[in-house]
């Protein structure tokens, strides 16, 4: 996957930075051409020629150097493949977001037109920091892709998160991001994520458990791949992601849900992962219901989103349309009956009982189609969404 792959690794000053030449390795190994840039802070850690005896190429540390005539900060930048930062310090984050460049690898990051992942280093208290997690969350929206640290014991001796990922789980990021790049490019998508919300009054609504963890990271993957993505986002427990590919529009009920959905399109391809609630209330009241009164709901069908778009006339329907079945028993008997019900070329399917799946991490997956069913295993949700990419983009090409 990465043979051949030119990788512009920028290590700045955290004592992670000695993880870093294990890195270097790794990916010589899987092929990549690495070349280094090292910050001043980074230069405390480890060597330029300790770099340099790994990737076989100069280790990069000045603006002003003997090849200052070619423009590092242009050139690096332009004969990469994908900028990565490991170790990247809070202080090296936050230059990027308010676009500094007070040396190489901050002019660089201004110069750049490739993509970037950052892998965080930092102590505990700086990490959670409401500062750096904005800085953090600027970042993301300008398309950074960020591998989360690690929790366990810090340099400093304290315990939490900070410490920077394993050298193995970025070079699957950078796998991950290679296998996805350009894949969709040119087309558009539709996702719907989180759970929908039907009010009963003022105070009091009907809802269910889903976090939005699982559309959101479909969204991403899909932008990441190159579509042009629209998520229609209900009930949501995490931020939205943010892409320069991706167009949030945030709804409340299963009937704006449907109504955006159908204003997005058309599209090549709609992935209905959003949690709908089957039923809105009738007779909602605009003013908080008291307990003397009771409640006397009357209950209607809500529209099943997946279902309009998937028998939609060849002319509007998407090519490629996704559902979901959380199920907690019969899964795969269950997700072949929405699959012909709702017209999808795909059903996602997940049994969810016991609280699995809403909120979680991982998610358990088949994917259902009309030539059978094929079991993925336990995956975190980012790998899922990365995989449900993958398998759209195929299907495309067929």
């Amino acid at each position: 996957m990465l043979e051949g792959k030119r990788i512009l690794l920028i290590l700045t000053g955290s004592i992670a930075a000695y993880k870093s030449l294990d890195l270097i390795r790794l990916l010589t190994k899987a092929g990549a051409t690495v070349e280094g840039v090292l910050t001043e802070g980074g230069r405390q850690f480890v060597t330029p020629l300790s770099v340099e005896t790994l990737t076989g190429k100069k280790a990069h540390v000045e603006m002003w150097d003997s090849d200052a005539y070619q423009m590092n900060h242009i050139e690096l930048s332009r004969r990469s493949d994908l900028i990565v930062v490991a170790p990247a310090t809070a202080d090296f984050i936050a230059k990027m977001v308010r676009g500094e460049g007070d040396d190489l690898a901050s002019t660089l990051m201004l110069a750049k037109n490739k993509p970037v992942i950052i892998a965080p280093s930092m102590n505990v208290e700086m990490w959670e920091n409401p500062a750096f997690q904005r800085n953090l969350e600027i970042a993301k929206s300008d398309g950074a892709t960020i591998v989360p640290p690690q929790a366990d014991r810090l340099a400093c001796g304290e315990v939490g998160i900070g410490k920077m990922a394993e050298p193995g789980s970025i070079i699957e990021v950078i796998s991950d991001h290679f296998r996805l790049v350009s894949t969709l490019e040119g087309r558009r998508a539709v996702v719907t994520s989180g759970g929908t919300i039907e009010r009963i009054d003022s105070v009091r609504y009907l809802s269910n458990y889903s976090s939005g963890k699982q559309g959101n990271a479909i969204a991403i993957a899909l932008a990441q791949a190159g579509a042009k993505v629209t998520l229609v986002s209900g009930k949501n427990s995490f931020t939205p992601p943010s892409h320069a590919n991706l167009q949030v529009i945030e709804v409340e009920s299963a009937e704006e849900m449907h109504e955006s959905v159908h204003k997005a399109l058309p599209a090549d391809i709609f992935v209905g992962c959003a949690a709908v609630c089957d039923f809105k209330v009738l007779n909602r009241s605009d003013r908080k219901i008291k307990k003397s009164e009771g409640l006397n709901i009357e209950f209607a069908e809500n529209p099943d989103i997946v279902r309009s778009v998937g028998k939609l006339g060849p002319s509007v329907r998407p090519a490629i349309v996704v559902g979901f079945a959380a199920e907690t028993e019969e899964l795969i008997d269950n997700a072949q009956s929405k699959l012909e019900a709702k017209a999808c070329d795909l059903i996602v399917a997940n049994n969810v009982s016991g609280g699995a799946v809403f909120g979680q991490d991982e998610n358990t997956a088949h994917f259902v189609t009309s030539e059978g069913s094929v079991e993925l295993g336990t995956l975190s949700k980012r790998q899922l969404g990365q995989e449900i990419s993958l398998w759209i983009s195929k299907r495309l090409k067929m």
